[in-house]
């Protein structure tokens, strides 16, 4: 299921960036046109291409949640270090013969 909702979302981002690169610039980049702003604009805000942006960007953040939702309800909790300390086992006791010094 993840799978499939990653290969519609990456299909999303791709026709999104495409869609935004087909759009004719209004040539103000960065608010710096000056002016009036965008109300003397000769584009209208209605037209195909600022619909289908708006839509798949909409499908974008959605395809994004339900990822975000999917990925979170497999997350394995790391193990406790606690748990990771090996049971107590019993050590023979050391022997009682004298230590014999080396190299005498």
């Amino acid at each position: 299921m993840q799978q499939i909702v990653l290969v519609i979302h990456l299909l999303i981002a791709l026709a999104l960036v495409g869609t935004v690169l087909i759009q004719r610039s209004e040539g103000g980049g960065l608010g710096m046109g000056g002016g009036a702003g965008p109300m003397t604009s000769t584009r209208s805000s209605g037209n195909l291409l600022t619909r289908t942006t708006a839509v798949l960007a909409a499908c974008f953040m959605a395809t994004s949640i339900v990822l975000a939702i999917l990925a979170g309800g497999r997350t394995a909790t790391p193990p406790s270090i606690v748990d990771q300390i090996p049971q107590a086992t019993e050590t023979p006791a050391p022997s009682q013969e004298p230590a014999v010094p080396l190299g005498d």
